[in-house]
């Protein structure tokens, strides 16, 4: 029933595109918008801590407005766009259902602030078009750390530097498939590989939406 109303609203308000603003299909985004953004070779992209990290579309005008629309302005229905984007360059890697999916928790003071972490919204997206599991209990951020866009490398580390937790007892024993917006230096990934080995948990790769640096 609440679906239904959605699509009514939907209809008699003309949901606009967000990034072309056609109201034609009246979504969040248009299917001409969404096939603009560009998938990147479905190669490993970097190793990481002997970890594999890919990289799912290279960082143009779109998928960066749409991580900036999701994470900063309150865009929460672009989440399914992300995920959806996400889960079919996976899905190009294997066609395993059996992940445990990780998002990259923030500090609850900050996820207060904005009253959501945005990748646990596409997480959420994530799991239900790949059938895998969500798991948000498994590893937890203790550091309210800076912004990591402005800093080097050793800043990142350095910033990041004892930031999570793992509470082991919410592990499933699936591999744990970490999930991120952009990986630029691949620290937050780093750091969140390292935990979880230090307690135990070995079985892991790591997918982001986009890269930098290609």
């Amino acid at each position: 029933m609440i679906k239904f109303i959605d699509r009514l609203l939907d209809w008699v308000y003309k949901k606009k595109c967000y990034f072309c603003r056609s109201s034609k299909e009246a979504v969040k985004m248009c299917s001409k918008c969404y096939n603009e953004m560009d998938f990147l070779p479905v190669n490993v992209n970097r190793i990481i801590e002997g970890k594999k990290v890919y990289c799912a579309g290279i960082y143009n005008k779109n998928l960066q407005k749409l991580i900036r629309g999701l994470k900063y302005h309150n865009q929460r229905d672009l989440a399914f766009y992300l995920a959806k984007f996400m889960a079919e360059y996976f899905e190009k890697i294997t066609d395993r259902h059996d992940f445990e999916v990780v998002p990259v928790p923030i500090f609850p003071k900050r996820e207060k602030q904005r009253k959501y972490n945005h990748m646990n919204l596409a997480a959420e997206e994530f799991c239900r078009l790949t059938s895998s599991t969500l798991n948000t209990g498994l590893i937890k951020r203790i550091k309210d750390t800076k912004p990591q866009y402005n800093l080097k490398r050793h800043q990142r580390i350095q910033n990041l530097s004892k930031a999570f937790k793992v509470e082991k007892e919410n592990y499933q024993g699936k591999t744990i498939l970490i999930i991120d917006d952009i990986c630029t230096t691949g620290t937050t990934f780093e750091e969140m590989i390292k935990e979880l080995q230090k307690n135990g948990i070995t079985d892991i790769i790591c997918l982001s939406a986009t890269t930098p640096f290609g």
